[in-house]
């Protein structure tokens, strides 16, 4: 029997998301040189802002739900392009903190404008109203999901 999961919150979400990721890629390869990855990456450290003590490796690596590892060659690449740099910290040497270099904002600048033009294209067959509520809806459905996967929250289904 052929089952239809089309429908299914999961498979929708899923699918939007692998969709636009596919495409913000696309789009930030040609208009700016760096991959979704990358400027998830730059995008981190700048929410992080310059008030508080720089990242290391490790905690973006959690913050991007990849690998030490992963972020270790992602940083490699950055470091060596410009767009970051690393520096030791100066209580523990074998972490290292990372910062962002001056073009790097300019680069996020462009990869937000990308975003947002991605997602005018995407949403225009929704009225302003159905994209305000769309939003509202996957924020109140995000925070359940928060509440539901905290360690307090996890219940036998």
């Amino acid at each position: 029997m052929k089952r239809d999961f089309t429908q299914r919150f999961g498979f929708l979400a899923k699918s939007v998301a692998k969709l636009y990721g596919e495409e913000f890629d696309r789009l930030a390869r040609e208009r700016i040189g760096l991959t979704s990855a990358q400027c998830r990456l730059l995008g981190a450290l700048a929410m992080h802002g310059d008030e508080e003590e720089p990242l290391s490796q490790a905690e973006l690596a959690q913050r991007l739900d990849l690998t030490p590892m992963a972020v270790a060659g992602l940083c490699d690449r950055m470091a060596a392009a410009g767009w970051i740099r690393r520096e030791p910290s100066p209580t523990d040497r074998r972490v290292n903190r990372i910062h962002l270099e001056p073009r790097a904002e300019k680069a996020l600048d462009s990869a937000l404008s990308i975003s947002d033009g991605l997602s005018a294209r995407t949403m225009s067959v929704l009225s302003q109203a159905e994209r305000a509520q769309l939003l509202g809806l996957l924020s109140r459905v995000q925070a359940s999901l928060a509440e539901i996967t905290s360690p307090g929250g996890r219940k036998p289904s």
